[in-house]
Protein backbone atom coordinates (compact mmCIF):
# COMPACT_ATOMS: atom_id res chain seq x y z
CA UNK A 1 0.00 0.00 0.00
CA UNK A 2 1.74 3.33 -1.04
CA UNK A 3 1.49 6.67 1.33
CA UNK A 4 1.97 8.69 -1.64
CA UNK A 5 0.38 12.37 -1.22
CA UNK A 6 -2.02 12.64 -3.84
CA UNK A 7 -1.43 15.70 -5.86
CA UNK A 8 -4.41 15.69 -8.68
CA UNK A 9 -6.87 17.90 -7.10
CA UNK A 10 -9.83 16.13 -8.99
CA UNK A 11 -8.93 13.00 -7.55
CA UNK A 12 -9.04 14.12 -4.16
CA UNK A 13 -12.52 15.69 -4.92
CA UNK A 14 -13.57 12.36 -5.86
CA UNK A 15 -12.32 10.32 -3.01
CA UNK A 16 -13.79 13.03 -0.47
CA UNK A 17 -17.29 12.41 -2.30
CA UNK A 18 -16.69 9.05 -2.26
CA UNK A 19 -15.67 9.09 1.63
CA UNK A 20 -19.16 11.19 2.14
CA UNK A 21 -21.27 8.95 0.18
CA UNK A 22 -19.96 5.45 1.94
CA UNK A 23 -18.26 6.85 5.09
CA UNK A 24 -14.95 4.89 3.96
CA UNK A 25 -11.95 6.61 5.18
CA UNK A 26 -9.51 8.61 2.76
CA UNK A 27 -7.24 5.91 1.88
CA UNK A 28 -10.25 3.07 1.74
CA UNK A 29 -12.02 5.34 -0.53
CA UNK A 30 -9.04 6.20 -2.62
CA UNK A 31 -7.65 2.49 -3.44
CA UNK A 32 -11.18 1.95 -4.20
CA UNK A 33 -11.31 4.38 -6.75
CA UNK A 34 -8.12 3.49 -8.28
CA UNK A 35 -9.12 0.16 -8.25
CA UNK A 36 -12.48 1.34 -10.86
CA UNK A 37 -11.72 -0.25 -14.24
CA UNK A 38 -12.59 2.96 -16.93
CA UNK A 39 -15.51 3.09 -18.48
CA UNK A 40 -16.71 0.58 -20.81
CA UNK A 41 -17.49 3.54 -23.78
CA UNK A 42 -14.91 6.42 -23.29
CA UNK A 43 -16.06 9.97 -22.99
CA UNK A 44 -16.73 11.68 -26.52
CA UNK A 45 -16.04 15.28 -27.28
CA UNK A 46 -19.43 17.42 -27.02
CA UNK A 47 -21.12 14.66 -25.34
CA UNK A 48 -22.60 14.01 -21.98
CA UNK A 49 -21.23 10.60 -20.23
CA UNK A 50 -23.05 7.82 -18.88
CA UNK A 51 -24.63 8.05 -15.61
CA UNK A 52 -23.73 4.46 -14.82
CA UNK A 53 -19.87 5.00 -15.16
CA UNK A 54 -17.88 6.30 -12.62
CA UNK A 55 -16.89 10.26 -12.83
CA UNK A 56 -13.54 10.35 -14.42
CA UNK A 57 -12.57 13.94 -14.44
CA UNK A 58 -14.69 16.78 -15.98
CA UNK A 59 -14.88 16.62 -19.77
CA UNK A 60 -15.49 20.54 -19.96
CA UNK A 61 -12.42 22.17 -19.25
CA UNK A 62 -11.32 25.66 -20.68
CA UNK A 63 -7.47 25.25 -20.56
CA UNK A 64 -4.82 23.16 -18.86
CA UNK A 65 -2.53 25.94 -18.13
CA UNK A 66 0.50 23.47 -16.50
CA UNK A 67 -0.19 21.58 -20.11
CA UNK A 68 0.23 24.74 -21.67
CA UNK A 69 3.26 26.19 -19.52
CA UNK A 70 4.86 22.56 -20.70
CA UNK A 71 3.69 23.00 -24.53
CA UNK A 72 5.99 26.59 -23.99
CA UNK A 73 8.56 24.77 -22.10
CA UNK A 74 9.69 21.87 -24.00
CA UNK A 75 8.70 23.42 -27.26
CA UNK A 76 10.66 25.40 -29.40
CA UNK A 77 8.88 26.50 -33.02
CA UNK A 78 8.66 23.09 -34.57
CA UNK A 79 11.38 21.35 -32.72
CA UNK A 80 11.75 20.38 -28.67
CA UNK A 81 14.16 21.34 -26.63
CA UNK A 82 13.93 17.71 -25.13
CA UNK A 83 11.55 15.18 -23.92
CA UNK A 84 10.03 15.72 -20.57
CA UNK A 85 10.80 12.78 -18.06
CA UNK A 86 7.88 13.69 -15.91
CA UNK A 87 4.58 12.05 -16.68
CA UNK A 88 2.31 15.40 -16.94
CA UNK A 89 4.47 17.67 -19.19
CA UNK A 90 5.49 14.63 -21.39
CA UNK A 91 1.86 13.74 -22.13
CA UNK A 92 0.73 17.21 -22.36
CA UNK A 93 4.15 17.70 -25.28
CA UNK A 94 2.78 14.36 -26.84
CA UNK A 95 -0.78 15.84 -27.06
CA UNK A 96 0.94 18.57 -29.24
CA UNK A 97 3.15 16.33 -30.95
CA UNK A 98 -0.62 14.78 -32.39
CA UNK A 99 -1.46 18.12 -33.85
CA UNK A 100 0.79 16.29 -37.04
CA UNK A 101 -1.07 13.60 -37.63
CA UNK A 102 -4.85 13.45 -39.33
CA UNK A 103 -7.37 11.23 -37.71
CA UNK A 104 -8.79 9.16 -40.47
CA UNK A 105 -5.63 8.39 -41.89
CA UNK A 106 -3.70 5.29 -42.41
CA UNK A 107 0.39 6.01 -41.49
CA UNK A 108 3.12 3.52 -42.55
CA UNK A 109 6.38 3.23 -39.80
CA UNK A 110 8.39 5.24 -42.11
CA UNK A 111 5.96 7.87 -42.15
CA UNK A 112 5.26 8.05 -38.11
CA UNK A 113 9.44 8.43 -38.23
CA UNK A 114 9.39 11.18 -40.86
CA UNK A 115 6.88 13.26 -38.69
CA UNK A 116 8.19 13.02 -35.28
CA UNK A 117 12.01 13.13 -36.58
CA UNK A 118 11.00 16.80 -37.45
CA UNK A 119 10.20 17.38 -33.70
CA UNK A 120 13.02 15.03 -32.34
CA UNK A 121 15.80 12.39 -32.91
CA UNK A 122 14.23 9.99 -30.58
CA UNK A 123 11.35 9.15 -32.92
CA UNK A 124 10.52 5.95 -31.24
CA UNK A 125 10.39 6.95 -27.72
CA UNK A 126 7.96 9.64 -29.05
CA UNK A 127 5.86 6.80 -31.23
CA UNK A 128 6.25 4.32 -28.12
CA UNK A 129 4.49 6.67 -25.66
CA UNK A 130 1.61 7.88 -28.82
CA UNK A 131 0.74 4.28 -28.70
CA UNK A 132 1.01 3.28 -24.99
CA UNK A 133 -1.46 7.03 -24.20
CA UNK A 134 -3.45 5.22 -26.85
CA UNK A 135 -3.63 8.28 -29.16
CA UNK A 136 -1.63 6.78 -32.07
CA UNK A 137 -3.18 2.89 -32.28
CA UNK A 138 -0.84 -0.05 -33.96
CA UNK A 139 -1.66 -3.16 -36.43
CA UNK A 140 0.33 -4.77 -38.73
CA UNK A 141 3.01 -1.98 -38.95
CA UNK A 142 0.20 0.52 -39.81
CA UNK A 143 -0.44 3.05 -37.35
CA UNK A 144 -3.94 5.62 -37.05
CA UNK A 145 -5.17 7.83 -35.04
CA UNK A 146 -7.36 7.05 -32.61
CA UNK A 147 -10.98 8.05 -33.37
CA UNK A 148 -11.67 8.87 -29.74
CA UNK A 149 -10.62 9.99 -26.42
CA UNK A 150 -9.43 6.60 -24.76
CA UNK A 151 -10.86 5.84 -21.98
CA UNK A 152 -8.47 6.55 -18.86
CA UNK A 153 -8.23 4.50 -15.67
CA UNK A 154 -8.10 7.16 -12.66
CA UNK A 155 -4.15 6.73 -12.35
CA UNK A 156 -3.44 7.15 -15.74
CA UNK A 157 -6.19 10.00 -16.08
CA UNK A 158 -3.81 11.69 -13.96
CA UNK A 159 -1.06 12.11 -16.30
CA UNK A 160 -2.83 13.28 -19.33
CA UNK A 161 -4.48 17.01 -19.47
CA UNK A 162 -7.30 17.59 -17.89
CA UNK A 163 -8.70 19.14 -21.27
CA UNK A 164 -7.78 16.09 -23.07
CA UNK A 165 -11.05 15.97 -24.61
CA UNK A 166 -10.72 19.73 -26.41
CA UNK A 167 -7.09 19.12 -27.32
CA UNK A 168 -7.84 15.55 -28.95
CA UNK A 169 -10.67 17.33 -30.92
CA UNK A 170 -7.98 19.47 -32.41
CA UNK A 171 -6.03 17.41 -34.24
CA UNK A 172 -6.99 17.40 -37.45
CA UNK A 173 -9.19 15.06 -40.09
CA UNK A 174 -8.10 13.66 -42.91
CA UNK A 175 -10.20 15.00 -46.18
CA UNK A 176 -10.49 11.07 -47.62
Amino acid sequence: MSTTMTTDADLKARVRERMTRTGETYTAAREALLAEPPPAHPPRAGTRPDPEDPPLRALVVETDLAADRAVATFVDGDRLRSIPTRRRPRAAVLMHLLLRFERGREYAEPEVNALLATAHEDVASLRRELVDYRWLQRADGVYRVAEEVPARFPSEAQEVPTDEVARFARVPRHPG
